[in-house]
């Protein structure tokens, strides 16, 4: 949430125009200090709670004879502040940047986004190959990792959407396995035939996981109505249906 000082009469510890940002668990910068902004994470942290989305204003006056839940402000002034919920960009991961990785990250990378590029074989990530990218609008972030891909995970940010097309079916495993351990996790896509996953499939419930974990998967992914079997082609269908499904999980938290 952005809280902003709309407005000023009198003295106040911060200036009309300052601003901070609440997070569930932490905040940065301030807008005053004492009860003033306690109220205001407060309130804040209700909204996200409630998942209000419309913006909200409040005021308070900063006087000894005004009862403050979190203590006296004796300031002497009086200030209003404007509570905005920041909009959430969607995180997406692609691990395995071969043919189809590659032209599924171009078109991803128009879109505002951060976007986790993941292979073990350095030249798929390489400055020349990454070169299409230069101008994207998402935040693209490559990570050239030698061995164990799955290792990633756990540092992609809450509500990732993984997309799995290593061109290794042992790393496929390991990186579907390992998302599935995190449910704060949002879709993890699978390409390959229905034969592969049925014997994944097996392989992560001898490894503990349950159905309800296995529900999570989407494969094969892609739209199947678009034709064509070529790189580009899957990759729109893969494309359009991620969309899709961001735009629906947005839509759910509004």
């Amino acid at each position: 949430m952005l809280v902003t000082l709309t407005s000023v009469r009198g003295h106040a510890p911060r200036e009309a125009g300052a601003k901070m940002v609440v997070g569930r668990d932490r905040t940065w910068d301030t807008v005053g200090g004492g009860n003033l902004e306690a109220e205001a994470v407060e309130r804040a942290r209700a909204m996200m709670t409630e998942g209000r989305a419309a913006p909200e204003s409040f005021g308070s006056a900063l006087s000894d004879r005004a009862a403050g839940r979190h203590g006296v402000q004796c300031c002497g002034g009086e200030v209003t502040l404007l509570l905005e919920p920041l909009p959430v960009v969607p995180a997406v991961a692609i691990f395995g940047v071969g043919h189809v990785g590659h032209e599924l990250a171009r078109i991803l990378a128009r879109h505002d986004l951060d976007l986790h590029l993941v292979d073990t074989r350095e030249a798929q990530l390489d400055e020349d190959r990454l070169a299409p990218l230069a101008d994207a609008d998402a935040r693209v972030h490559p990570h050239r990792v030698p061995v164990l891909p799955e290792m990633v995970v756990p540092s992609l940010p809450p509500g990732t959407h993984v997309l799995v097309m290593t061109h290794d079916h042992a790393e496929d495993a390991a990186i579907v396995d390992t998302a599935l351990r995190r449910p704060d996790l949002a879709t993890v896509g699978l390409i390959g035939s229905r034969a592969k996953w049925v014997r994944l499939r097996a392989r992560l419930l001898e490894a503990g996981l349950g159905e309800d974990d296995l529900a999570r998967v989407v494969t094969p992914v892609g739209l199947p109505a678009v034709p064509g079997k070529d790189p580009a082609s899957i990759a729109v269908g893969v494309a359009a249906d991620l969309l899709v499904r961001i735009g629906a999980r947005a839509g759910a938290h509004r």
